[in-house]
């Protein structure tokens, strides 16, 4: 009789978590306010991270970037200071698990404890696994991977102290399913992935309901990490421009959402991942001609601190 009772609470608990899914989906949950909160960025100097650094700052955060790129935190700084953020830049390779620990000390000190932490500094190679050297590979688990979780084990204590807090790792489409001339990227996306989701359970079971996470998985955007790839039938997965897409990742953690995969296609063919035959989904890459999508890849050739190019 216990586990009958058991069952039918399960049953309401999760019909009751789809229901607020599903209005959370057509009324968007109230954005959080982060005036005075301490946000880190990582991979700050351009991009995404430098859009993220600027609608902080407009929200009235306080601003940490993180970056190799030293000239390219200085034009972050500039941005910053035009609109009268507060802004503090430190030169960090994120893979370096004793810089990351060195330059965490002096965010503490020089700062204070960071309650928003987002992670997005990511490198790519653009090579099929035969091709890679070892130190590419390395450097790419180093950047992807590896230096979420140094991050995450540096600012995570004082935000349970604290029971307030949020994570946020950049994952990718291409972290959920893989492409071809991405086997070191996909891998390290597809641990960024785990990271994220496990790392959610923990908090969520230890009791800490003021820290959240958000794991955000994007396709390709238009960054220059990617520069000289093009999806086959774009109306249907185009490439993401960079401003729409820092607006989306905002909402996402603004609102404390736990997972989201952009553009909405993503949805769709993870799903089809899960529950069609292999060589059903090898149709369907032939299809979109993905497996061809990294053959004219250039990349990013202008950032001279990193030997592959930066999604930072």
């Amino acid at each position: 009789m216990e586990f009958i009772i058991d069952i039918l609470v399960l049953l309401k608990n999760i019909t009751v978590a789809f229901l607020v899914s599903w209005i959370h989906f057509f009324v968007p949950p109230r954005r959080k306010c982060v005036r005075g909160e301490i946000v880190l960025v990582t991979g700050a100097a351009s991009g995404m991270g430098c859009d993220m650094i600027l609608e902080f700052s407009k929200l009235g955060a306080i601003t940490v970037a993180w970056d190799v790129n030293s000239q390219g935190l200085e034009e972050t700084k500039q941005l910053v200071t035009a609109i009268g953020g507060k802004y503090y830049s430190f030169v960090c390779d994120v893979s370096d698990r004793e810089q990351v620990k060195k330059v965490a000390d002096q965010v503490r000190s020089q700062v204070g404890d960071v309650s928003i932490l987002v992670n997005n500094a990511g490198v790519v190679a653009g090579k099929k696994l035969l091709e890679l050297t070892d130190e590419e590979i390395e450097r790419t688990m180093g950047v992807n991977l590896m230096a979420q979780i140094w991050t995450t084990k540096e600012f995570l204590p004082s935000m349970l102290e604290n029971n307030h807090g949020h994570i946020v790792n950049m994952g990718s489409s291409a972290g959920l399913v893989g492409l071809s001339h991405l086997v070191d990227y996909s891998t390290s996306k597809f641990g960024v992935t785990g990271f994220t989701q496990t790392l959610n359970y923990e908090l969520h079971f230890s009791g800490h309901d003021g820290v959240a996470t958000t794991l955000i998985c994007p396709s390709f955007v238009k960054t220059g990490m990617f520069a000289g790839c093009k999806m086959e039938y774009p109306l249907i997965l185009p490439d993401l421009e960079q401003r729409p897409t820092v607006e989306c990742i905002m909402q996402a953690i603004l609102t404390n959402q736990t997972e989201i995969y952009l553009p909405r296609m993503v949805y769709t063919m993870v799903s089809l991942k899960h529950v069609i035959p292999v060589a059903a989904m090898h149709e369907i890459i032939q299809f979109f001609r993905a497996h061809k999508f990294m053959e004219p890849f250039l990349g990013r050739t202008s950032i001279k601190d990193s030997p592959v190019n930066t999604e930072e």
